[in-house]
């Protein structure tokens, strides 16, 4: 397959830095370089925040911390210059991999538990899932069916927690990625990411606001909503989704829906990571049919790294190489474009 390239706005450096043109490359100068690993509360960074019962929004429950949000990174690796915001629960496996490849990352604690609290009817309108996320991602009002103020939205809160790593953590260098005014992150030296729930969110995000990279592990879904046929601040290059072939979202053309509708068939076709290597034809779409003892719950968990993922027959994780490519593939180089398929179901009925 042939590569097309992408690059009129962005610099690929030697070291394989992939930035804005103009951008300065990061560097550690730690004289003990290792891998730092923090947390803190977002209820004692900011006290603006709130709990919103409602949505289960809170800061403890059961007599445990709710609100804790984790970060790491590692000074002996040459830093991308990146910070990934993961959108769902803490995945220490992943940040490892994440930091092993050069990337930042932190997981924010923001309102991602409202899902099973509203948006419930049926038939449910065709943006209210989409405006509670963006609403949830951005503390600013797009939806009627949730309040979340600024302090409260994840925009918020992973920049008042990054705010905090720089001062906690200055080997790590997090202040590259606020702005220079003081008051926000740098969104172009963002990628977001999450599984799920969390990816669907992600990728709400990112029609919203610019973003280096979209990485969506088992998602997006939102079946029934039209957001992702909407006009999009992040290019569609950026996003890239993995998912299982007995995953319940995949038998149900929730994302092949989703990806089509992002734009992703313009990248290359569906590329099955069993049978295929790095770079997988440059595509946005990867899937898998790897051993997951028929398990729908295990084929939605296999994506992201953990005791679900298939292994080897020498214990390793079969889909390393996918992970790397995902969250470090330059995304100037796409495939060829395919038609869409006439068999994922766009319309789905309520």
């Amino acid at each position: 397959m042939k590569t097309r390239l992408f690059v009129p706005f962005l610099t690929l450096l030697p070291t394989g830095w992939l930035l804005g043109a103009g951008d300065p490359p990061l560097s550690f100068d730690d004289p003990q370089p290792q891998r730092y690993r923090l947390e803190a509360r977002a209820s004692e960074l900011d006290s603006r925040t709130k709990e919103h019962p409602a949505i289960d929004f809170v800061f403890e429950k059961d007599g445990k911390p709710q609100d804790v949000e984790h970060a790491s990174v590692d000074t002996s690796v040459p830093p991308r210059g990146q910070l990934v915001i993961w959108m769902m629960g803490h995945n220490e496996g992943l940040f490892e991999r994440l930091n092993r490849y050069g990337l930042h990352a932190i997981q924010p604690h923001y309102a991602n538990r409202w899902f099973s609290k509203v948006c419930t009817e049926k038939p449910v309108s065709e943006t209210c899932r989409g405006n509670v996320r963006l609403e949830a991602a951005t503390g600013e009002d797009f939806s009627d069916v949730v309040d979340i103020p600024k302090p409260d939205g994840m925009m918020e809160r992973a920049f008042q927690f990054v705010k905090w790593l720089a001062k906690e953590n200055p080997a790590g260098k997090w202040d590259y990625f606020l702005n220079d005014a003081g008051d926000g992150l740098r969104w172009d030296r963002v990628i977001m990411s999450g599984s799920s729930h969390g990816s669907t969110t992600s990728a709400r995000f990112a029609k919203h606001q610019e973003v280096a990279r979209v990485v969506m592990l088992c998602g997006p879904r939102d079946q029934y909503q039209n957001w992702q046929a909407l006009p999009s601040a992040t290019p569609a290059n950026r996003y890239f989704g993995f998912s299982h072939v007995l995953d319940g979202g995949w038998t149900a053309d929730h994302y092949c829906r989703s990806w089509e509708l992002l734009g992703l068939h313009e990248f290359g076709p569906i590329v099955n990571v069993d049978d295929n290597r790095p770079p997988y034809g440059n595509s946005r779409r990867l899937i898998s049919a790897a051993d997951v003892k028929g398990d729908a719950k295990r084929a939605h968990s296999a994506v992201t790294p953990g005791g679900a993922s298939p292994k080897g027959p020498d214990g390793s994780l079969l889909y390393e190489d996918v992970w790397r490519y995902l969250y470090t593939h330059p995304v100037g180089e796409v495939g060829e474009p395919v038609p869409m398929d006439d068999d994922c179901l766009k319309d789905q009925p309520q």
